[in-house]
């Protein structure tokens, strides 16, 4: 890597994270497709996810509330570094090419925790659409190995039909 692509591989960063994430406009309307990060102290209940060196998400599938605030406890139980990435299926494979070419990333946004191995992290979250979004593993390879996973969101109605 040369010193001219250092600003160019950090704007792609960025930018992966920043849309991710989703964000607010400065009317202060939420446009995140996901949701946006939750306050700990709002979270209304904890949802325990595995995550093992089979690259596999255990459980695999969680059915929240729209408006619903959940803190996921993340338990790397494997011997590889792993990670939870929540996005749309679009922005996770984005991000899973960008991280092929650069495996050395390291992620720090609200919608992603990586973990070492026997360790544990958290992401704190507050789903504000219903539909179903996605969870995944983005170290090289694992996502491609199958290391994913879906959040279905039901909205007020109870449905969760839209896919992000």
């Amino acid at each position: 890597m040369t010193l001219k692509s250092i600003p160019t591989l950090a704007a792609l960063v960025l930018a992966a994270g920043a849309s991710l994430a989703g964000g607010q406009h400065a009317d202060g309307h939420d446009d995140g497709a996901i949701g946006r990060p939750g306050i700990a102290a709002q979270a209304t209940r904890t949802v325990r996810i595995d995550m093992s060196d089979a690259m596999r998400f255990t459980p695999s599938s969680v059915a929240v509330k729209q408006g619903e605030t959940v803190r996921f406890v993340v338990k790397n139980s494997g011997r590889l570094k792993h990670e939870m990435v929540l996005g749309t299926e679009k922005e996770l494979k984005a991000h899973d090419e960008l991280m092929k070419k650069n495996p050395e990333m390291e992620h720090a946004d609200d919608n992603m925790v990586s973990v070492a191995p026997g360790r544990t992290g958290e992401i704190v979250w507050r789903f504000t659409r219903a539909g179903k979004i996605t969870f995944a593993c983005l170290q090289p390879g694992h996502y491609d190995a199958g290391m994913k996973g879906t959040v279905q969101v039901a909205g007020k109605d109870g449905h969760a039909d839209h896919e992000y």
